[in-house]
């Protein structure tokens, strides 16, 4: 189905990531991995994705450095030619109650999780233009439709993505290319694994499906988007959240 298309997936050495990067690689497209320090765990996926008779690469980058993200596109440029996919995946938390996140919690998460996406997207913007199927696709979260205790930062940044993505829907629209944003409700990662048990049992009493998402959940959708059988659509929100209101 992707035979042909070069995706870059932003934070993909781990996690929602790393579903994502393998998913678009098993139906053909060539991947880029980025990651900012976890480089073994990158070069699995690269491994993985080589395993099924695909095509993939690594390459670092913290995309909260514009000079890094240049870097990134040139040596992806030099490698696949023109990028047709962009996944913004890469995002952090900080969190704290309000009253207690400093200027920094804030700042920190911002640049990452909003600056990290203007970058990756500003510099392959033309790329994606110019693409016969040319597709932008962030992922943001549940939280960012309902708030989360202790994430003002992180509810704000993935917020600001469904703005972002309905503008950047707008402006494409032209060229035939396609922005949409994909909202996961919380998904089995080693970051849900952080949170306390008692805590997760509250969080899997407000979710209809009573689970928690797989990985494979969320890459299903991300691949449905990269492919010529979205090209309908375009500023949207999915939510994928077993079914929880906002």
């Amino acid at each position: 189905m992707l035979d042909g298309q070069t995706c870059l997936v932003t934070g993909s050495s781990r996690g929602i990531g790393r579903g994502i990067a393998e998913e678009l690689g098993r139906h053909g497209a060539d991947v880029v991995v980025n990651y900012r320090s976890s480089e073994a765990a990158a070069h699995e996926v690269v491994d993985a994705i080589e395993d099924e008779g695909e095509t993939a690469i690594a390459v670092q980058g913290d995309v909260a450095d514009y000079d890094d993200v240049e870097a990134m596109c040139e040596r992806i440029h030099d490698t696949f030619g023109q990028v047709d996919v962009l996944v913004n995946n890469a995002g952090i938390t900080i969190d704290k109650k309000f009253e207690n996140m400093t200027k920094e919690d804030w700042e920190t998460v911002m640049d990452v999780n909003l600056g990290g996406v203007f970058n990756c997207t500003h510099c392959l913007f033309d790329d994606i233009k110019a693409a016969d199927q040319g597709r932008l696709i962030n992922i943001s979260s549940v939280v960012g439709q309902q708030g989360n205790y202790g994430q003002a930062n992180y509810a704000t940044t993935k917020s600001g993505l469904f703005g972002f993505t309905r503008t950047l829907a707008l402006e494409l629209a032209s060229t035939g290319s396609t922005a949409n944003c994909v909202a996961p409700g919380f998904v089995e990662t080693d970051m849900l694994e952080d949170v306390p048990e008692r805590v997760q049992q509250k969080i899997i009493d407000r979710i209809p499906l009573n689970r928690f998402a797989e990985v494979e959940d969320i890459a299903g959708i991300v691949r449905f988007l990269s492919s010529a059988e979205s090209s309908y659509m375009t500023g949207q929100v999915l939510a994928v959240n077993g079914g929880m209101e906002w």
